[in-house]
């Protein structure tokens, strides 16, 4: 994930702001969430903050959570949590109304706040699609006011752009007819019965019925007595229905502000906090904070998260025989900076070892698609302890004095690491141990091998580097993009289009020039190595002798890679023959169809079983292998 070496971003977080990790009942689920409070409390106020859909509310993770502890701060305890099925709350049958189940999950998460807080009024903090079902669930549940974001006020065309922008993607990563029929067999209208998939994320038929019908505008008012709307600037999309609204004697307040492409429109690596759209949602709550009645003052009763313990998330078996789990929290490592959330099987069942997943770049430990969450319950089933964790600064670990949250390639991953190994076989008694992850998460994960980190396996998804050192900036990490162009180059030299191209100026010669030149510089280094190998002369980023003496230990390794990732050339050329040498000890997979992130589920579906077949590797007595 080359783009990943954006500024470092320092914000610190609110000082004496508590953040409990939790779980909470909804219907027939049960929702993970974070409670951030003050322990001097002043409000009788309290916030509920409704998440964005998909992909943008991966981005969103880290805005959130400052938007959370920025109000909390100002003594408004702020609950955050996932709908079902989403982040790490319990799974959602994809035939139901999505729509319809996390309007419940918002009461729900409502309900839970009075209860844990005691406060007497309550305000919804919508983002995006989080913003309509707020608006919803103003109508099923005592809401005092609410601000909604960027809101989606017409579902229909939101599912328009969501289809667009997904074909977008499929064309890109495909390029052909066949790709895009295979995306189109998966991705229903409403009516056909089929599942919409969005970048890993799924929308039933039912839930896209649904959203064909609803528009805000229609509705009427929300059943709140303050209400305040912020559009993106320059896209004043909600400005006439705020109007229409304020009409019907609604205090409503309409405000464009900078900064919503940068929180959930950019990939988590770039994102940054909207700090304008931050301090204005604090000033805007305080105020409305402040208008609560003498007459109405705060309940008494116990501070916030006592008396609701519910730390565990119990997932229940089925009469085919899927074994229950339980999920819990857990903080650790120096200070208890570090968090993540252990998938374990339920006692008495078998314990076959534990399962480490590193951040994918920096996303949040659930990944893309919730590919963390589908893997760790899947493997728990299978005997395994699994945490899906932060490493610092990431998702929600805190950042380590002195360092700046959002670094991808932080200097101290392999203290984190070492961390969560020690956790593992401390807490749980493991002694088989395997460390996997996606891009970076594979990165650190071969780190903490070739460190002497005592494992048993690793397990790679689309590594793009194999050395990183501490003060590089983008501009020097070029080594992918060479490889990857220059193998562009070589399949288009025959290419018609490829040759209109260059004549019509939309690329030159000395840009081809000096990729091949570049290559070419990469080669001799192979070569380079590869005698020093023979002379048994070690010398540094020797990626062939880092893998030899890993494997030398007893580490199985094993490399995933979507076909056409620049990862694939660069270990071909880095490792040398040592690959072939290797045979059983390092095998490489190169799975057709997917992109990066493995975000569609047929690629996905291949991908899976292959990783449960190399997890359960060199083990006896371990049940037949089955697909994820």
């Amino acid at each position: 994930m080359n783009a990943s070496l954006a500024k470092p971003e320092t914000v610190p977080a609110p000082s004496a702001v508590a953040d409990e990790p939790l779980y909470f009942p909804a219907d027939a689920s049960r929702l993970f969430a974070w409670l951030h409070w003050h322990p001097g409390q002043s409000s009788d106020t309290g916030l509920v903050i409704c998440k964005p859909f998909g992909y943008e509310g991966l981005c969103a993770h880290r805005s959130l959570r400052v938007f959370a502890q920025t109000a909390a701060a100002s003594g408004i305890p702020t609950l955050c949590f996932d709908y079902a099925g989403t982040g790490d709350s319990m799974d959602i049958d994809l035939g139901s109304d999505q729509i319809e189940a996390w309007c419940d999950d918002v009461v729900s998460a409502v309900a839970e706040l009075r209860q844990r807080t005691r406060v007497n009024r309550v305000c919804l903090l919508g983002f995006r699609l989080g913003a309509l079902l707020a608006s919803l669930a103003t109508h099923r549940t005592n809401v005092d006011a609410l601000i909604l974001a960027a809101p989606i006020l017409n579902a229909r065309s939101y599912l328009r752009e969501l289809r667009m922008s997904q074909s977008m993607a499929t064309s890109a990563r495909h390029g052909d007819r066949g790709a895009l029929a295979r995306q189109a067999s998966t991705t229903g209208t409403g009516t056909s019965g089929n599942v919409m998939e969005v970048a890993g994320y799924h929308l039933s038929a039912k839930t896209v019925a649904s959203m064909e019908k609803i528009d805000l505008t229609a509705l009427g008012a929300p059943r709140v007595s303050r209400l305040l709307v912020i559009d993106r600037s320059g896209v004043p999309a909600a400005r006439a229905w705020t109007e229409s609204v304020a009409a019907t004697g609604l205090q409503a307040e309409y405000v464009s502000l900078s900064g919503f492409v940068e929180m959930m429109l950019t990939p988590p690596h770039f994102t940054r906090i909207p700090t304008d759209i931050v301090a204005y949602v604090e000033k805007w709550l305080v105020r409305f904070a402040a208008l609560s009645s003498p007459s109405t003052p705060r309940s008494s009763g116990a501070p916030p998260g006592s008396g609701r313990s519910a730390d565990v998330l119990h997932l229940p078996g089925d009469e085919a025989g899927v074994a229950a789990l339980n999920e819990r929290p857990i903080r650790f490592g120096p200070e208890g900076l570090l968090f993540g959330i252990v998938t374990e099987p339920r006692r008495g069942g078998p314990r076959n070892g534990a399962v480490v997943l590193l951040n994918a770049g920096a996303d949040p430990h659930a990944c893309v698609g919730r590919m963390y969450v589908s893997l760790a319950r899947h493997w728990a089933r299978r005997g395994y302890c699994v945490l899906r964790m932060d490493l610092a600064g990431l998702g929600d670990s805190d950042a380590r004095a002195g360092q700046p949250p959002n670094e991808v390639f932080p200097p101290t991953a392999l203290e984190d690491v070492a961390a969560a190994v020690e956790l593992m076989r401390d807490l749980y008694g493991a002694r088989d141990i395997t460390l996997a992850g996606l891009c970076s998460g594979a990165y650190h994960s071969l780190r903490a091998a070739v460190a002497g980190l005592s494992v048993n396996r690793v397990l790679m998804i689309n590594p793009q580097n194999y050395f990183w050192k501490a003060g590089r900036t983008i501009s020097e990490l070029r080594v992918d993009e060479v490889v990857q162009s220059a193998g562009m180059y070589h399949r288009r030299v025959w290419s018609a289009a490829a040759w209109r191209r260059l004549f019509s100026g939309q690329t030159t010669l000395l840009r081809i020039l000096r990729v091949y030149v570049s290559r070419v510089d990469m080669a001799f280094e192979s070569c380079y190595r590869e005698v020093a190998r023979a002379c048994r002369v070690r010398v540094a980023e020797d990626l062939g002798r880092e893998l030899e003496d890993v494997t030398a230990r007893g580490v199985v390794l094993s490399f995933f890679f979507a076909r056409g990732e620049p990862g694939i050339e660069l270990l071909k050329m880095q490792a040398g023959s040592s690959l072939r040498r290797l045979g059983d000890r390092c095998k490489v997979h190169i799975i057709d169809g997917a992109d990066h992130t493995f975000s569609h589920s047929a690629s996905r579906a291949i991908l899976e079983p292959l990783l449960c077949e190399a997890l359960l590797s060199g083990r006896t007595g371990t049940p037949t292998h089955e697909g994820v």
